[in-house]
């Protein structure tokens, strides 16, 4: 086993409220400068800027990881993340589906811009990705599976589309194996307020929607990862959100 250190929720230009410059390219570069070795790429309600990073994370020997930030019906946000690019591809075609469609003012809510494998612009997203989507808690819960996917709560201390904020709780069903919070400190807070997520797996992470808020190397998890392999390691983390300890 060794100690990686991770940031499982980070934003790229095609996410409105992320900075033009959350290139695929600028944040596999960020991230390896801020010493970081496994980075999610999590947009909103989209995985489209996903194959372009990978592409960037390969290049820079960085471990990728594909999903998305769902905002479900009940407006909370869940990190969606999947063992393979081409598992969470398929999610996103899935969303897709699901989406309401508003189109988007990018003088109010920023642009969205799906990249290419060298950072270079394909076209804008024309619908807005940050408002909600049909998909209950409940079924994103179950939609995830068949994708071999994790999907938990996320930032659970934030006051904006945290399921706790929104929710007034952290209810036991659906059977969450993993939560996340962005402040370290609150961990004591939240699990006196819900003692049952004391068994579950828990991640820091930064939401990063700008390159200078992304992790630096300080929150780490052990991983096997013996023989070496970026698979081997990616399915030693998706054990863990699963709950095996």
């Amino acid at each position: 086993m060794n100690r990686y250190f991770y940031d499982l929720h980070v934003h790229s230009c095609l996410s409105p409220c992320g900075d033009d410059d959350m290139t695929p390219a600028n944040i596999a570069g960020m991230a390896v400068i801020n010493g970081l070795q496994i980075v999610a790429l999590t947009d909103h309600n989209s995985t489209a800027n996903c194959p372009a990073f990978f592409a960037q994370a390969k290049k820079l020997g960085l471990i990728p990881v594909a999903g998305m930030e769902l905002t479900t019906a009940e407006d909370v946000h869940l990190v969606c993340l999947f063992p393979t690019l081409e598992a969470a591809m398929a999610f996103g075609e899935l969303v897709e589906t699901r989406r309401i469609r508003i189109k988007n003012k990018p003088e109010i809510f920023g642009n969205q811009r799906i990249m290419d494998e060298n950072d270079e612009m394909i076209r804008e997203e024309e619908d807005l990705l940050i408002n909600a989507t049909t998909i209950s808690i409940e079924e994103a819960f179950e939609l995830v599976k068949p994708y071999d996917g994790v999907c938990y709560p996320a930032h659970i201390d934030r006051s904006s589309n945290g399921m706790v904020a929104v929710l007034g709780s952290f209810p036991k069903k659906p059977e969450f194996t993993a939560y996340e919070l962005n402040d370290p400190t609150s961990v004591p807070i939240y699990t006196s307020m819900f003692p049952h997520i004391k068994e579950m797996a828990r991640v820091i992470d930064s939401d990063a929607h700008n390159l200078w808020s992304l992790s630096e190397a300080v929150n780490a998890l052990e991983l096997e990862d013996e023989p070496y392999s970026s698979d081997r390691v990616r399915q030693s983390l998706f054990r863990y959100l699963r709950g095996a300890r």
